[in-house]
C-alpha cells in the first residue's frame, strides 16, 4: 500500500526553482533515505510532505490526503505523519514528558493517563526514561533529539520524516540516535530519511534517492546505488564521500 505519492512537484523560491518536477512514492513499511549535495531540495521536499512548505505545483498525498494550504487537511495529516528536525524543535519551557503528551492530548484527545503511560514506553523504549522530568536544556542534543523521537512516535504516525536529524551532534551522539533510528526500522516502520549518513544509509535504505538542482537524479536499492549507480553525477558524488 502506498502512504506517500509525490507527482510532479515544483517549488520556488522567488526566482530559485528549489524543486523541479519531483516525483516519488514510498509504501508502507518502506525505508527510503534522500541523499545529496547542500542545497539540492532534499529538505525543502520533506518540509513540502508535511505542509511546512507550500509547494507550487504537482500533488503530495500522504495515507490518502493530499497536503494542501486547508488547515484541517493539514491537521489530519500530522497527525499521521511523525516529524524529526535537524534541531530537535522541542518546546525549551517543557518538560520532556510535556513535550511528548502535549499533541497526543491537543490532537488526538488522550486523556492524560494515557498519553502519560505511553509517552513513558515511548521514552524507555528510546532509552531515556529517566530523564522525562527535566527539560530539554538539560540534556545532551543526543538525549533531546532521541526525545524528539519519542515526541514524534507519540502520535502513532503512519510515515517518520527525518531531516537531517544528526546534523547538529557531535559524533558521539551520532551513534545514539542512528541506533534508535535501526530499531525503528527493524520493527518495520515506513521512514523517509535526509541525511548524510551514508553507512546508515547502506545498512536500513529499502532505496536511495539521489538529488541535486532540485531533481531525482536517481533512485536504486542500496546495493545498486553504492556498487553500480546509473546516472555521472551520483558517482561523482559517492567517490567524494567517505564510505
Amino acid at each position: 500500500m502506498t502512504i506517500l505519492d509525490i507527482a510532479g512537484v515544483h517549488k520556488w523560491y522567488g526566482d530559485y526553482h528549489a524543486l523541479r518536477n519531483v516525483s516519488l512514492r514510498v509504501d508502507a513499511g518502506e525505508r527510503v533515505v534522500i541523499c545529496g549535495p547542500s542545497g539540492s531540495g532534499k529538505s525543502t521536499l520533506i518540509r513540502c510532505v508535511n505542509g511546512l512548505a507550500a509547494h507550487d505545483a504537482g500533488e503530495i498525498v500522504v495515507a490518502g490526503e493530499t497536503v494542501s494550504d486547508d488547515p484541517a487537511a493539514l491537521r489530519r495529516i500530522r497527525t499521521r505523519v511523525g516529524m524529526v528536525f535537524q534541531d530537535f524543535n522541542l518546546f525549551p519551557h517543557l518538560t520532556v514528558l510535556q513535550n511528548c503528551v502535549l499533541a497526543p492530548m491537543r490532537v488526538s484527545g488522550l486523556s492524560a493517563g494515557k498519553a502519560r503511560d505511553m509517552a513513558l514506553a515511548l521514552l524507555d523504549s528510546v532509552r531515556i526514561a529517566e530523564q522525562a522530568d527535566k527539560f530539554p536544556g538539560q540534556l545532551s542534543g543526543g538525549q533531546q533529539q532521541r526525545a524528539a523521537i519519542a515526541r514524534a512516535l507519540c502520535m502513532q504516525p503512519e510515515i517518520m520524516l527525518f531531516d537531517e536529524p544528526t546534523s547538529a551532534l557531535d559524533a558521539e551522539m551520532v551513534k545514539e540516535v542512528l541506533d534508535i533510528m535501526k530499531a525503528l526500522a527493524r520493527a518495520g516502520m515506513t521512514m523517509l530519511c535526509v541525511t548524510h549518513e551514508m553507512a546508515f544509509a547502506r545498512e536500513v535504505a529499502d532505496r536511495i534517492v539521489f538529488m541535486d538542482e532540485g531533481q531525482i537524479l536517481e533512485v536504486a536499492d542500496a546495493q545498486t546505488f553504492f556498487t553500480d549507480p546509473g546516472h555521472p553525477r551520483t558517482r561523482v558524488f559517492l567517490d567524494k564521500i567517505s564510505l
